[in-house]
């Protein structure tokens, strides 16, 4: 299994990386998290004929501004989108006239399915549970090739994001923030907070990412909170767009 982190940033593009999307490359499948701007690089990733999964956490722009994208894409396979009940009303909404080209009218095909709380087969196994955000946002842990893949953006640290985590190989965590930063009226998280939560749930690995661009301004700063967490939770990376990692 290979997962490698296509867009890093949170709430907008700049040098440091493109708005969320993480794809798993697994035997059986591909999974991809989130639909920012970073998955125009899909098509650099995708060379089989592999049924295609995409998760979607919420419905703030960062998170689903890709489906404008959909478009340049030529896969022969269909695409899989799995979202919070909800989701077929909003897209049809956002992927239509006049803001961009209908789902219908994609040189792909795309079926959009909705999930409630609880543990689903979609093949593969995937757990979904409501995080701590301003607006509904959907945690994911998915089982594949034996590795559990853990999703958590746009969220403070809660008891449903510690749930879905429990003893999973890989943690990806949302790291808007820095120590000290208060978001009560949009949660985010903070490098020491994600690592305290890694070594609660007994993670294997963290990683962090989607990091606010007005608060992260360098890769540098990325680094530092790399470091900030690992003094907490040794086995954490600080990705940026198009890390790769293989478990």
């Amino acid at each position: 299994m290979r997962i490698t982190f296509l867009g890093t940033n949170g709430w907008y593009s700049t040098e440091t990386g493109n708005t969320s999307c993480v794809l798993i490359d697994s035997d059986t499948c591909y999974i991809v998290f989130d639909a920012g701007d970073g998955i125009y690089k899909l098509d650099n990733y995708i060379t089989s004929n592999k049924p295609i999964y995409l998760f979607i956490s919420h419905f703030h722009l960062d998170h689903v501004f890709g489906f404008h994208i959909l478009n340049k894409f030529k896969f022969k396979q269909r695409i899989n989108v799995y979202g919070q009940k909800g989701t077929k009303k909003i897209l049809s909404c956002l992927v239509q006239h006049p803001f961009t080209i209908p789902l219908t009218d994609l040189p792909i095909r795309i079926k959009v399915n909705e999930l409630s709380e609880g543990t689903h087969k979609v093949p593969f196994t995937v757990t979904c549970r409501f995080l701590l955000h301003a607006d509904p946002c959907l945690g994911y842990r998915v089982s594949i090739d034996g590795k559990t893949v853990v999703y958590c953006t746009d969220t403070g640290v809660c008891d449903n994001s510690l749930e879905l985590s429990k003893n999973a190989d890989i943690l990806i965590h949302e790291c808007a923030s820095k120590s000290g930063h208060l978001t009560q009226k949009w949660p985010h998280t903070n490098p020491k907070e994600a690592a305290e939560l890694a070594v609660r749930a007994n993670v294997k690995q963290l990683v962090l990412f989607h990091f606010d661009p007005t608060i992260y301004k360098s890769i540098e700063e990325r680094k530092q909170a790399e470091i900030e967490a690992r003094k907490i939770f040794a086995n954490t990376i600080a990705a940026i767009d198009e890390t790769a990692i293989n478990i």
